[in-house]
């Protein structure tokens, strides 16, 4: 519906889309010329990318593995454990395959049926539409629960699958909407059609990632984009509540949802640039990353959270790391053992020591 709100009278766009579209602009300028940089760099971007990728989409889900098992469960192929372990190595083939790929693999009702095999494994009907209707329902923190959205009944979903491509392959051609503006409407329309049983965020994610390739932004391959999505987590699904209100109708407002898949986009392009800028060496990158990552924590965090936020690197080196800020006044732990908590200091400024136990 968005993109047929699109098609039949696109007059303007909003202020802060402009914005977006503007910056965004400019870091696709920029994009050949950071990835000029060292195949090093550029190599430890990719495979952290692979796996925050695999394992933050499958979060959101409420998908998870044992942290231990994420690298083997991204970059090998051991014999699975349970079906969570069997999705998040489905999410990593998916990925390969897109990331090998990019132009090449159509936006296609195939594409997108290859895309949910992968993902959900060997359940019973990967790669098929819904055969029953199923609303996204909202559990209240009291108990109860409220429809948030009705989806496309199961009956009229194949029509709409086919009508969202021809859409989207005619207004890519006729250029009279941005393109990035198209890529955001197909995502929404697809969540609101909502075509399968379950998986369709981890489509809708996959989708939005081989659509930034046809478009020239390869920022996707070195920085997760679904990492982005999950620690924004609570925007997505506000924005998106907002943005499918009367979609059926055709009276929606689709800016929030465009806004916020256009910030997303626009972050991962500042992170790119400066993780760049700031890693000096490929031995050096994971500690690079933990420093970044404790840099970024607004509260006070434990050694857990921390190594949730870096999958892939080792619980010793996040420990190593953690005692070098220690030393040099950066941080302090504000308890003993395992589940103690830590604060990140600011520069200049020290804590009691009566309050440093740890």
């Amino acid at each position: 519906m968005t993109l047929r709100l699109f098609s039949g009278r696109f007059e303007s766009v909003p202020a802060a889309t402009s914005w977006y579209l503007a910056d965004l602009g400019e870091a696709r300028g920029k994009q050949d010329l950071y990835i000029r940089q060292s195949p090093q760099r550029l190599r430890f971007l990719r495979e952290h990318a692979l796996i925050e990728s695999a394992v933050s989409s499958n979060r959101i889900e409420g998908v998870e593995a044992d942290q231990s098992r994420i690298a083997t469960l991204v970059f090998g192929e051991p014999l699975l454990r349970d079906r969570d372990e069997e999705e998040i190595q489905g999410y990593r083939q998916a990925l390969n395959w897109i990331h090998e790929n990019g132009k090449k693999i159509p936006v296609s009702e195939a594409t997108v049926m290859r895309l949910h095999r992968l993902t959900r494994g060997e359940i019973w009907d990967a790669g098929k539409y819904k055969d029953k209707d199923g609303d996204i329902i909202e559990k209240l923190p009291d108990g109860r629960s409220r429809i948030r959205f009705k989806t496309v009944q199961a009956k009229d979903t194949p029509g709409c699958m086919k009508d969202l491509f021809a859409l989207y392959e005619e207004a890519i051609k006729t250029h009279n909407v941005p393109p990035l503006l198209l890529l955001a409407a197909f995502n929404l329309d697809f969540l609101c059609i909502h075509p399968f049983r379950d998986g369709n965020g981890r489509v809708s994610r996959l989708l939005l990632l081989l659509q930034s390739y046809h478009l020239g932004f390869e920022v996707g391959r070195y920085i997760s984009l679904e990492r982005l999505i999950e620690q924004n987590k609570e925007r997505y699904y506000e924005t998106l509540e907002q943005s499918s209100l009367a979609w059926h109708e055709g009276r929606h407002d689709p800016w929030p949802y465009i806004n916020y898949i256009l910030s997303i986009l626009k972050t991962a392009c500042k992170e790119f640039e400066e993780r760049l800028g700031r890693i000096k060496s490929p031995r050096g990158a994971k500690t690079d990353l933990v420093e970044k990552t404790i840099r970024n924590f607004s509260a006070e965090f434990s050694l857990s959270d921390l190594q949730r936020a870096c999958p892939g690197v080792s619980r010793d080196l996040v420990r190593r790391v953690l005692r070098d800020l220690k030393a040099k006044g950066e941080v302090a732990c504000l308890g003993r053992g395992p589940g103690a908590l830590w604060r990140r200091l600011e520069r200049g400024n020290t804590l009691e020591r009566g309050q440093e136990r740890g």
